[in-house]
């Protein structure tokens, strides 16, 4: 397994500052492993909620967790709503009478999801844990290729082929669609639920729309939403919002849809080789959501957004850092060019810089405020 150490020691920094933080991603991404970096599983202070054992330790929460000292570790905390009634009192204990617990809750879906009656919402800050990224695989092209084929699922990206990784996304598209929904109380049918994903699967990378899905679906437009939201919920879709002013333009108020990871993305599209994705009609969509997901994992901007009018001018991306608005572009091209659209999202939202993002080799100044970018290349600076 590659090294995490960025990861581990954002945990730890967070830890040092916070009575509890919430570990959230989707299934197979690494959580367990990196709790059990600062907790051992035989620890009698590690709870796993999918493991009977400590399912009938927590059987009286208040009197299994009111002692403990130190890091608490409690894995797949969704299998148990009612913690959070605990855990909010234990959390709540003035420090100069009784403070010995600290909790770290791992959860395979949004707090929003997961704590549907009670909310931890100024007791645990969380961090959001992802499929590898390019800082954690490398920057050669061999790595760059792989991770965008295969994705950053840790097993779907290390697998010995191309092939093997296919059965492996294959495999946990299914768990997911009948095991890890119903879980967490998000009842669809499997079969339906994986329709709708292929389907949005054809949209990624574009403005999301919710009458054609439900026209070919037979069903309603709020359904098409609440199915939407569950992708989001559980980290399978990013719903990349418009970003609009008052600029005296009709602008776009509809979000960008794109699915997370991309080596999922082509599963559902059936792309299992790079020279099948090359040449795909969804190649330059993909490379977009690819390249853009590697930018917010490193770059970590206080908000992003896409930008679009109804006249046609767009931005792909549009970080924001402190005071500053950066503007990104994703060209799948090896010689990038400035359009007019860039030109005007540059001047009408007063951007500090705008890099476009390719697959290149060099970096370079394009115009005057843009720079060519390689995706390998400059990601720990997009944001700086």
């Amino acid at each position: 397994m590659l090294a995490r150490t960025d990861l581990q020691n954002r945990l730890q920094q967070l830890l040092n500052a916070f009575r509890a933080v919430e570990l959230v991603g989707p299934r197979q991404v690494g959580k367990t492993t990196l709790a059990r970096e600062f907790v051992a599983p035989d620890s009698p202070n590690y709870f796993d909620l999918e493991n009977v054992a400590s399912k009938r330790r927590l059987a009286e929460p208040m009197a299994a967790l009111a002692d403990l000292q130190g890091l608490v570790v409690i894995d797949e905390v969704q299998h148990m709503p009612e913690l959070c009634e605990v855990l909010r009192v234990l959390i709540d204990r003035p420090s100069h009478i009784h403070r010995k617990g600290q909790y770290l809750l791992l959860g395979s879906a949004t707090p929003s999801a997961m704590h549907k009656t009670e909310s931890l919402l100024g007791r645990a800050v969380t961090l959001e844990v992802t499929g590898f990224n390019l800082n954690e695989v490398g920057a050669d092209t061999a790595a760059m290729n792989q991770l965008w084929l295969r994705g950053g699922f840790p097993e779907a990206y290390l697998e010995p082929s191309d092939s093997t990784s296919a059965a492996w996304r294959e495999a946990t598209m299914q768990r997911y669609l009948y095991s890890d929904l119903p879980q967490l109380g998000m009842h669809v049918p499997a079969p339906m639920m994986l329709r709708f994903w292929q389907m949005a699967a054809q949209t990624h990378g574009q403005i999301w729309n919710a009458a054609p899905l439900a026209r070919s679906l037979g069903i309603s437009e709020t359904t098409v939403r609440r199915y939407l939201d569950h992708l989001t919920q559980t980290f399978m879709v990013r719903q990349l919002q418009p970003w609009y002013e008052d600029l005296g333009k009709r602008q776009v108020k509809a979000p960008k849809l794109y699915l997370r990871d991309s080596g999922l993305l082509h599963a559902l599209l059936g792309l299992h080789s790079l020279p099948q994705l090359l040449a795909h009609p969804q190649c330059g969509a993909s490379w977009e959501g690819f390249a853009l997901e590697q930018v917010l994992r490193i770059a970590k901007p206080d908000s992003a957004w896409y930008w679009a009018t109804h006249a046609g001018a767009r931005l792909d991306l549009l970080m924001l850092k402190g005071a500053q608005r950066i503007g990104v572009e994703f060209q799948r091209a090896d010689a990038p060019k400035v359009t007019q659209s860039m030109r005007i999202a540059q001047r009408d939202l007063k951007l500090d810089a705008l890099y476009v993002v390719y697959p290149g080799q060099h970096r370079y100044r394009m115009a005057d405020g843009v720079e060519a970018v390689p995706l390998w290349a400059v990601l720990p600076r997009a944001a700086a």
